[in-house]
């Protein structure tokens, strides 16, 4: 009868053990294609200003199914900027904007998730260029909704002189607000479906 008992509560133990992996297993993991995906920008100007990032990583992740428990996050390699003009690029990875020699990555991380429509996202977060980190906030809509792959497009705006950005390039003026716009391609992995709210 006690060996009996003592058996029980130690499969009670190892079963409370094991819980927060089991939780952990019915979050979706979802997965982004750099292939088919792109993170850009434009700047109205004089000639307006375009451009890509060559190389970058996103991490979206989960902890439920709950749409809004999920986390977002974009490492950006400044120094891969492409606007297609050298000069452009090279005043872009300079001290006055992006000075990738002591700041090489450009980086947001989301710190929540607000659904504002049936395929639509706030996404407020942590924004960091050129060393400087400030609250700025993702606007996304989704396409795929229910599916197990889809894609994600957003826009952010910012002021670049409130990230010490306050020189111009030559031959072109330039306005102080950025656009970034995010491309992503996802698959999902594994795990349940999402829950939307509706």
């Amino acid at each position: 009868m006690r060996l009996a008992r003592m058996r029980s509560e130690l499969l009670c133990l190892l079963a409370f053990a094991l819980l927060p992996v089991a939780v952990r297993a019915q979050a979706p993991v979802f997965q982004a294609s750099p292939q088919k995906s792109s993170v850009t920008f434009f700047v109205k100007a004089s000639v307006d200003l375009r451009g890509t990032f060559k190389k970058w990583d996103a991490a979206l992740s989960f902890t439920s199914a709950n749409v809004t428990t999920g986390s977002l996050k974009i490492m950006i390699d400044a120094a891969t900027v492409d606007t297609g003009s050298g000069m452009k690029n090279g005043k872009l990875r300079s001290k006055d904007f992006f000075d990738v020699e002591q700041n090489p990555t450009i980086s947001f991380q989301s710190t929540g998730v607000v659904q504002t429509g049936p395929v639509t996202f706030d996404i407020p977060g942590t924004f960091t260029i050129r060393g400087v980190s400030k609250r700025e906030t993702l606007k996304l809509t989704i396409t795929g909704k229910g599916t197990r792959t889809g894609e994600i497009k957003g826009t952010m705006a910012f002021d670049r002189k409130d990230y010490g950005m306050t020189s111009g390039i030559p031959f072109v003026k330039i306005a102080d607000r950025v656009e970034v716009d995010v491309d992503l391609k996802v698959k999902q992995v594994s795990g349940p479906s999402l829950v939307y709210k509706e």
